[in-house]
Parts: structure tokens; C-alpha cells; sequence
């Protein structure tokens, strides 16, 4: 294997790059993204650099001097548009091809947009470049918010713009925001952290439609959940609305669409490659072809997919001995890790839950739904055993039980809740 092209240059792109040198790869190594920035850190975009806690130099993963050790090529700001279906040629969009003998996916995922929400003042928030023109708005003035979602991003998102002080708030479709990750006990309690920052919560409906007036005309329904709809109309259109699904209108300055993401495998239709809301891949990141093999957003490992920061640099490791080896040697294996920070709360959560799982309060109180002063730990059980622990504000409690947990189910995986946005 004398060269090895990596498809996608952010975190685990980074990553695996770093990886091929540490186990011995010394040929030529390629490194394609579609963004022309070098690889950068998404995590703080919703919370610092949103804020204007941190510039975008805060950002960087790498610098210029590391870039220049790993001696690889770096093909930014062009996208992969095909994979032959032996794995050994990648195509690009620029009618370049690159010829290689291994093939690692990177390619990650992308934000899905609302349906016909192509107005002014409706962003998604996942690249770089996202982030920049959401900062561009919130700074004029106070505005009026809409979330849509109420998910990790989306009340991040809300934290960081009810500290600017714009009026905000998060519509979620289910009956409580996170819900299904951390049950309706501990939802519950996260859900007064939008009461604690001033952000109106409403929950149990979804969005028919966005609103929004062209020129200086009148508010109209722009956009709609159905399928393949398509907005009319002159350009230069502006978002005025919020339409729920029981008939309500949230008025809107800027909407906010965090509905989660969709992996890039477009570019893999037509290789042999097995494709499910992802890359399949074994236990270890290896494709059906054993000379391609994927990793972070974009990989579905042994069944899961995992938008995860962590699980974007620990799968490079197993993912290049793989690949070095020919086959498969190593599988990932790690018990999950994630935190979050909304509203100056630190919220940590690791192992794994199922929905028939109890959970009771370790330690802390909580007052009338909601957490007392100084947080809680909660430890989530079954038959007996601590399955999940999850904690707001209490380092380390939330530390020592989860080194508890470790001990009995494995090592544990740190992984950032928003992920790679």
C-alpha cells in the first residue's frame, strides 16, 4: 500500500491522517475536503464562537507546522463526487481522479435543512461557515429567535443567543426535549434549563410551515413539510414566521433548523459499497472492501452510527491498523461518554440506556421539576445493575461513578454531545 487517500479533512479525517504516520505509513497520503478551511473543532460553534466568546483561530485542530510534518497532500475546497467500484480510483468534482491503494471515508454528515427554507434569516448550523453568517445576524440588535429542535444543538444554540440577549424560543416535536437519550425523568429536568435562561419551551407539536415576505410585500407561507416541495416566487425573500402544526405563528426574525443530520454517501452511489443511513462497516470501520474503510459521522460501525466528537478520534486508531493489515485485527469498543453545556450548566452522561431502565437521584436535589442548587447525579439501573450515569453540575460524583461504571462494563469514550454539529 503505497498510497492512501482519506475523503473529508475535518476531525476524523485529522485524525486518521495522524493515525497513518503513527503506525508506520510512510507513502503518499491525500487528504480531500470539500470545505476550503483546514480542519477545525465544530463543537464551540454553537456555544463560544456563536457567542463571541472565541475567534475563529480558537477553532484550529492543526497549524501549519504539524501539516507540513504529516507531508500529505491536501486537495480543500473539492468535493469527492465518486468511488470506483474496486475502491482504487476516488473522482473528483474538479474532473481530477486520484489513483490509490487504500480509501478512507471521512466524508461525515450534513445538517438537514427544513423544507423550502431557502429565505433569508433561516440558518442550519454545522460548518464553519454556517456559523459566520448566524453570528452576522445575532449581532444587530435584539432579535426574535425560533429554534426548531430541541435537541443538543438546538439548546446550545438557544443558550448562546438567550445570552446575547435576543428573545428565543425552541419548538420540539416531542413531548420533552431529550427525551430519547436520557428518558422522561432526567428530560424533564433538563427541560427547566430553558425556564432558567428565559427561553420559552414548546414542545408536542411540529412546524407546518415558515412565513416570510418578499420585498416589502406581505407575510406568506413560504415553505412546507411535504415532500418535494418546491418555493416560488422572487428572490430576496425573509423569514417573518414560525407556523406550528396546531395553527400558532411564532413570529421570527431568525429560525435556527437543528433537525439533526444526514451522512454525505451521495458521492458513494455506484461503488459496491453497502449504504444504511451510512457506510456498513464491521466492528473494526472495514467496508466490504477491505482496502476502505470509514470513520466518524459518515460510518455506521456494527450497527450504529455515532455523531459523536470521540468517536471520530478513536476510530482512526482501529480503522488504520485495519486498513494497514488488510483485514480486519482490531475492533472499537468503548463504553459512551458525552457532555453538554447549556444555560452555564454542565451536563454528563455516560453508558447505556434503554427506555425500560429506572433511574433514581445519587445524590443533589430536585425542587419541583426542576435541579436544586449544585445539580444532581442520577444513576440509571436494570436488574441490579448501574447501566447509564448521567449528572448536572456535579463533576465529580458524575467522575468517580462513571469510573465506577467502566471498571464493571469497559472503557469509557469521551464524546462531545453536539458532536461534530
Amino acid at each position: 500500500m503505497r498510497t492512501v487517500t482519506v475523503v473529508g479533512a475535518s476531525l476524523s479525517g485529522l485524525y486518521t491522517a495522524r493515525e497513518l504516520r503513527a503506525q508506520g505509513f510512510d507513502g503518499r497520503l491525500v487528504i480531500v475536503g470539500d470545505e476550503a478551511h483546514a480542519p477545525y473543532d465544530r463543537p464551540p460553534l454553537s456555544k463560544d464562537f456563536l457567542s463571541g466568546r472565541a475567534d475563529e483561530a480558537r477553532l484550529a485542530l492543526t497549524d501549519a507546522e504539524e501539516r507540513a510534518g504529516l507531508d500529505a497532500e491536501w486537495l480543500l475546497g473539492v468535493r469527492a463526487r465518486g468511488l470506483d467500484a474496486r475502491g482504487r480510483t476516488v473522482l473528483l468534482d474538479d474532473g481530477r481522479t486520484v489513483s490509490t491503494d487504500g480509501v478512507v471515508i471521512a466524508t461525515g454528515a450534513s445538517a438537514r435543512r427544513f423544507p423550502g427554507d431557502d429565505l433569508t434569516g433561516v440558518h442550519t448550523l454545522r460548518t464553519l461557515d454556517d456559523a459566520r453568517a448566524l453570528r452576522e445576524e445575532l449581532i444587530h440588535g435584539p432579535r426574535r429567535v425560533v429554534v426548531i429542535g430541541g435537541g443538543f444543538i438546538g439548546a446550545e444554540t438557544a443558550s448562546s443567543c438567550a445570552g446575547l440577549g435576543h428573545d428565543v424560543i425552541v419548538v420540539e416535536a416531542a413531548p420533552l426535549p431529550l427525551v430519547a437519550p436520557l428518558g422522561p425523568e432526567m428530560a424533564t429536568l433538563c427541560a427547566a434549563l430553558h425556564r432558567r435562561g428565559g427561553v420559552e419551551l414548546v414542545t408536542g407539536t411540529g412546524v407546518a410551515a415558515l412565513r416570510g415576505r418578499s420585498g416589502g410585500g406581505a407575510s406568506r407561507d413560504l415553505g412546507t413539510t411535504g415532500p418535494g416541495h418546491a418555493q416560488d416566487g422572487p428572490a430576496g425573500r425573509t423569514v417573518t414566521g414560525v407556523e406550528l402544526s396546531d395553527g400558532r405563528v411564532l413570529p421570527a426574525d431568525v429560525v435556527i433548523v437543528g433537525i439533526g443530520a444526514t451522512p454525505n454517501t451521495g458521492w458513494l452511489a455506484g461503488s459496491t459499497l453497502a449504504l444504511q443511513d451510512g457506510v456498513l462497516c464491521d466492528d473494526g470501520c472495514v467496508t466490504g472492501l477491505p482496502q476502505v474503510v470509514a470513520v466518524g459521522d459518515v460510518a455506521r460501525v456494527g450497527g450504529t452510527r455515532s455523531e459523536h466528537w470521540t468517536s471520530a478520534t478513536e476510530q482512526p486508531r482501529v480503522a488504520v491498523g485495519n486498513l494497514l493489515a488488510g483485514r480486519t485485527v482490531g475492533t472499537v469498543t468503548a463504553l459512551p461518554y458525552f457532555w453538554s453545556d447549556q444555560y452555564g450548566a454542565r451536563i454528563q452522561f455516560a453508558g447505556r440506556r434503554r427506555t425500560a431502565d429506572t433511574v433514581r437521584i445519587a445524590e443533589g436535589t430536585v425542587v419541583d421539576g426542576a435541579p436544586g442548587e449544585g445539580g444532581f447525579l442520577a444513576l440509571y439501573e436494570r436488574d441490579g445493575r448501574t447501566t447509564a450515569v448521567l449528572s448536572m453540575d456535579r463533576p465529580r460524583p458524575f467522575m468517580r461513578a462513571r469510573r465506577q461504571l467502566a471498571y464493571e462494563q469497559g472503557p469509557v469514550e469521551q464524546v462531545e454531545a453536539t458532536a461534530n454539529l
